[in-house]
């Protein structure tokens, strides 16, 4: 049964080519952000371990919500690892980073989540559809706040 949510076919399918790219980001981030979690040392481990756990455990519920948006406007969740890789602006760290470095990373990746967030919202709200709108509203809400707590520990 076609959708019909007075979204028309070509605008659902550029809206979900940009929440799939939003998918993509979050769970790189989700994935670099429990990758430090495991690996942060020194003098604040306890208090970035937790920070980090808090953080990923956050973005392992939004990938979710990202993802069955997609599938509400209609298209099928592209979800490999190779795809997110391609997709996501959003990169991995290849090596052990100090806390230091960990914090810089974080925050320059939730910037870049953020930045191509705020294009897929706005081509969302010129189209009519609330629903994202409204998901990435909070999504933005969420990565700013996660952002201002990397920052603050710097």
């Amino acid at each position: 049964m076609e959708v019909n949510i007075g979204i028309s076919e070509p605008i659902r399918m550029s809206i979900s080519e940009g929440l799939s790219r939003l998918l993509a980001d979050t769970y790189a981030l989700y994935l670099k952000t429990q990758n430090f979690h495991w690996n942060v040392r020194g003098q604040e481990f306890y208090s970035l371990h937790l920070l980090f756990e808090k953080q990923y455990q956050e973005m392992a519920e939004a990938v979710d919500e990202v993802a069955e948006r997609i599938r509400a406007l209609g298209y099928f969740v592209e979800a490999s690892f190779s795809s997110f890789k391609r997709t996501a602006a959003v990169k991995e760290e290849e090596k052990v980073l100090t806390a230091k470095d960990m914090l810089h990373s974080l925050i320059e990746s939730h910037e870049t989540l953020i930045r191509g967030a705020r294009k897929v919202a706005e081509v969302a709200d010129k189209d009519g559809d609330f629903a994202t709108v409204d998901m990435i509203g909070r999504r933005l809400g969420s990565h700013e706040k996660m952002a201002w707590f990397l920052r603050s520990s710097l």
